[in-house]
């Protein structure tokens, strides 16, 4: 099976909507129609700061997009590059979608001269973290929120 990874176009909303919602869903969230509309909008703008997309197509269908964004880092001279969001459509799981996507983030990232990727999962998503320990590096963190 040959993968396509490729930039976001303004032609993929449709296919995007239906990936991210599906992502979504796996964290068990729903966000207003609002939300959508900006973050699709800021995936294709030319600000430094708004995040890049991606879409992973296999036979000419979107079956898979990643999210990320460069940021400054108060550890580095360099900016660093977050992996925010990166899915695979439950039939192409196991088939290397979700790695060509993580690796062309790191591609993106290497181009940028960013040295470091980074990017967070729930103790529960095994099927992912099975990839993850593969290609990168599990790190002692635990992630803390400003409480409600």
């Amino acid at each position: 099976m040959s993968v396509l990874i490729r930039p976001l176009a303004e032609s993929d909303s449709v296919d995007w909507r239906r990936l991210w919602r599906a992502y979504l869903a796996y964290y068990q969230t729903a966000l207003p129609d609002a939300v959508y509309d900006t973050y699709f909008a800021r995936l294709l703008g030319d600000d430094p700061q708004d995040y890049h997309g991606l879409i992973a197509e296999v036979e000419g269908r979107a079956v898979g997009l990643a999210h990320f964004l460069f940021h400054r880092h108060g550890w580095s001279v360099e900016n660093v590059c977050y992996l925010q969001d990166l899915y695979a459509d439950p039939e192409v799981r196991g088939t290397g979608v979700g790695r060509a996507l993580i690796e062309a983030v790191y591609a993106a990232a290497d181009a940028a001269g960013s040295p470091r990727v980074y990017w967070l999962t729930q103790d529960f998503n095994e099927t992912a973290r099975v990839l993850y320990d593969r290609v990168g590096r599990l790190t002692p963190f635990i992630k803390y929120e400003r409480a409600p």
